[in-house]
């Protein structure tokens, strides 16, 4: 699981950790909200509180995985402002956290320039890296993006580099996006990046027209992403997504959507030669 405090900001974030970390569960987190609440503000986020929240979470203890943004680099937001202006603008909070810091310093993004000294943090804790997709698409009409694709290509050197440095390695993706886009896309991202796991953030949703109802439109999505070789799926929470916070009973009915993208997922899988049950 992704621990949820991430997009409230509020609280005592490493109480909510501790606590999240104490189930039996796979807990990853996402470090770039925690900087931002320790900053102040996204543009006052600098390479030293970034870093340092970094080492903070990795020392939690039973801390699995942090989603990082290390693809949103000086190449990716050149090509988003080469785009045609997106509907949805950048979905990703962590993708726009890193583009404000950047547009505000003129500076290359830390985890991008300092990526070496970034896996020695990750390999010393013995953290996965999940290479967060900041450029993914938040309504149909915009998945055709160039950004999304530079994005894809930068994820899959960063992926390589890290694996050469003994730093386990996921790729996120690729938001939202038309039916007949998603095999193309998820074999895409698997090919760029030499097969390594491809873990899904809700969905993809095939349509922007039924909030309330998102786990619907995700459990389709996902069900074509696994039988193209998606490995990791993240639940959408009915009716709340996109439109207020879970409660349990949304929880429970959202893990039962993504769990029956499972039936889909049969036969051979590419990315390891094993079959899949």
């Amino acid at each position: 699981m992704r621990t949820p405090y991430g997009p409230l900001h509020r609280g005592d974030l490493h109480a909510i950790r501790k606590s999240i970390l104490g189930l039996d569960t796979t807990v990853g987190t996402v470090p770039i909200y925690d900087a931002v609440r320790r900053a102040g503000s996204a543009p006052d986020i600098t390479a030293d509180i970034l870093f340092n929240t970094i080492r903070d979470h990795c020392r939690d203890g039973g801390v699995d995985f942090l989603t990082l943004h290390c693809g949103v680099n000086h190449e990716t937001f050149a090509s988003l402002r080469r785009d045609p202006p997106r509907v949805m603008g950048v979905v990703s909070r962590g993708g726009a956290f890193h583009l404000a810091m950047m547009d505000a310093t003129g500076e290359e993004n830390p985890l991008y320039a300092e990526y070496d000294y970034l896996m020695e943090i990750l390999r010393e804790e013995d953290v996965c890296i999940s290479l967060g997709d900041g450029m993914r698409p938040g309504a149909v009409v915009d998945a055709g993006r160039q950004a999304k694709t530079v994005e894809y290509l930068t994820l899959g050197t960063l992926a390589a580099r890290a694996q050469e440095q003994g730093v386990q390695r996921m790729i996120e993706g690729p938001g939202h996006m038309p039916v007949d886009q998603i095999t193309y896309n998820v074999k895409m991202i698997k090919e760029l990046t030499d097969q390594a796991p491809l873990y899904l953030l809700g969905g993809p949703l095939v349509t922007d027209i039924v909030p309330g109802y998102d786990h619907v439109s995700a459990a389709i999505g996902g069900s074509i992403a696994a039988m193209a070789g998606a490995d990791f799926l993240c639940m959408v929470s009915p009716p709340s997504e996109h439109l207020a916070l879970p409660d349990l009973a949304d929880i429970e009915e959202g893990t039962r959507g993504g769990k029956s993208c499972r039936t889909y997922r049969g036969g051979y899988h590419p990315s390891t030669g094993h079959v899949v049950q």
